[in-house]
């Protein structure tokens, strides 16, 4: 039996019942999960999905998450609508999402090509091993997100590195001509997900192996920068309440794993 089917049906949810009865309350358990978890659910989830990842570091740390985080259901890439949808839910209006790099929110259903819809990024540009929109990483929507059609035009397949211009369409978020930096609220948000990435796809299932690097301008390769501009991201920029929820319904109502990342962020520095 896989490891997740020991930790899942509303995992979360089911704790956090549990917690709520034990401590006599009668608040009913939320539909979607709180906005910061009980630290009660991060030790649940240790004992339980992590428990093979703990006390490793390095390359055996990476290799163990490897396994864990593989068992997955994978979508196809129109399914990847309807998921972003839910995962990126705009928390004051749930008819809308919210943009990655610009931070607007919009309606989930102005989706598509045109001007100022909104389409599907590849965090992970998609180039980056030639996999396309393959279902795997191509559809792998801990790194999909919605963002502006032309936004996600500028950032094109440029790795990630500080400085650039300022986009006009997306203050706060930086380009030049071989690099994107995106802006601070997410500057974390995007390095877990490159890392995630990483360590998810390591060559042994059709797609190629790949890594971040510490250079810009990879083309093709199977490789993504900067690191240490990343690892630097990831610790100015931890991890908040909507991508702590984004992680929990990826996991609980679409592919069933997680992005460690987000759960351990000094996990980034254990293995890089």
């Amino acid at each position: 039996m896989s490891r997740r089917h020991t930790f899942y049906a509303r995992p979360l949810l089911a704790t956090a019942a549990a917690v709520a009865v034990l401590a006599g309350t009668a608040a009913a358990v939320p539909a979607d999960t709180p906005p910061d978890r009980p630290a009660t659910l991060a030790a649940a989830l240790d004992d339980t999905y992590y428990q093979d990842a703990l006390g490793k570091t390095g390359t055996e740390l990476k290799s163990a998450l490897h396994t864990i985080i593989s068992d997955q259901t994978k979508l196809s890439y129109s399914q990847v609508w309807d998921a972003l949808k839910a995962t990126d839910e705009d928390p004051a209006n749930s008819s809308n999402v919210i943009l990655l790099y610009t931070g607007r929110s919009q309606s989930k259903n102005d989706n598509g090509g045109n001007a100022d819809q909104w389409n599907r990024e590849h965090v992970w540009a998609k180039s980056h091993g030639d996999f396309g929109t393959a279902t795997g990483p191509g559809t792998d929507v801990h790194h999909l997100r919605p963002e502006d059609v032309s936004v996600n035009s500028s950032r094109g397949n440029k790795d990630f590195d500080n400085g650039g211009s300022q986009l006009g369409e997306a203050p706060g978020n930086y380009t030049d001509g071989d690099s994107f930096e995106p802006r601070d609220a997410v500057k974390g948000d995007v390095a877990r997900m490159i890392l995630y990435m990483a360590v998810r796809y390591e060559g042994t299932d059709s797609f190629a192996d790949l890594e971040p690097n510490d250079q810009v301008n990879n083309g093709s390769a199977p490789k993504m920068g900067k690191l240490s501009v990343l690892k630097q991201w990831s610790q100015e920029d931890p991890p908040d309440a909507f991508e702590k929820r984004r992680n929990d319904v990826i996991f609980e109502q679409f592919q069933h794993n997680r992005n460690p990342f987000i759960d351990h962020p000094e996990w980034v520095g254990a293995i890089w």
